[in-house]
């Protein structure tokens, strides 16, 4: 079949349109991908998320889900959820024991409601990068609080392999390359956490009878490091010895590093390495 000159004008126009779209196609997807590789090399500005929750309290499971849905979406533009699950014991003797409970967890909540000037302790709670405490299930204020403290100053920081690996110890090293400026009369601590996700319980009693629970990020240990230089004329680097609990699953399990001004509470910056490698 022959084309008269209309056609063929048409036709080659046609082919132009396509060749055009063509080049526009690979180059939007060319940037698109760019974007997305810039996305997961940069995961942004680490916010550490501490919710103070218990199995025996019938508003925590809306927040523990909440936590859950913030580690795995990362929603926050320009921020690196960080969360630690810390469960209190003042509710196991109303009916159910929180398995994954500690009293150190409740004075930590406790230090924080003097530090923040709250009038009592409660949960859900969530505390963001120790700055702001809030009900820890409304979700909308937390992701305004998060996204605010993206803004703050932190230090940079990082948490790796030292290679030293033993059955029920594992070596890490942190390496801080710098530290915000502190206020007169203000010192810095360094703290360290193990934590587990994918953990659930059946939950046989209390306000959660005949509930399976689900959680993320649960503070198996948590622990004051050191006390860091007021000022850091070089980075500053530390090897610790973090022992591991047979029943822990080693491949949920994450070191969360994170620096804190003594007196005030306030995040200074966070870090955290997955045990899967």
């Amino acid at each position: 079949m022959r084309l008269d000159k209309g056609e063929q004008r048409a036709s080659r126009s046609m082919v132009a349109l396509a060749a055009v779209l063509g080049v526009a196609w690979v180059v939007g997807g060319a940037v698109w991908l760019a974007q997305a590789a810039s996305r997961q090399e940069d995961p942004g500005i680490p916010v550490l998320v501490e919710l103070f929750t218990s199995e025996g309290c019938s508003s925590c499971p809306p927040a523990d889900a909440l936590l859950i849905r913030l580690e795995a979406e990362q929603p926050v533009p320009g921020a690196q959820i960080i969360g630690v699950s810390e469960h209190v014991d003042y509710w196991n003797g109303l009916g159910w024991r929180d398995p994954f409970s500690s009293v150190a967890f409740t004075e930590r909540q406790e230090v924080y409601r003097r530090a923040l000037g709250e009038p009592a302790s409660y949960t859900p709670q969530m505390v963001v990068d120790g700055r702001t405490a809030l009900v820890g299930s409304l979700e909308d204020d937390v992701r305004r609080i998060i996204a605010r403290a993206v803004a703050s100053p932190k230090a940079e920081m990082r948490v790796q392999w030292t290679g030293a690996q033993a059955s029920d110890v594992l070596t890490i090293r942190i390496r801080i390359a710098s530290l915000p400026e502190l206020p007169d009369g203000e010192s810095a601590e360094l703290w360290l956490a193990v934590t587990e996700t994918g953990l659930a319980t059946n939950v046989l009693r209390g306000e959660n009878a005949r509930r399976r629970l689900r959680h993320t990020a649960v503070a198996r240990r948590l622990e004051h490091v050191e006390q860091l230089p007021t000022v850091m004329a070089k980075p500053y680097e530390t090897d610790i010895a973090v022992p591991l609990e047979p029943s822990w699953n080693r491949d949920q399990l994450r070191v969360v590093a994170f620096i804190q001004e003594a007196a005030s509470r306030k995040v200074l910056g966070a870090a955290q390495l997955s045990l899967v490698h």
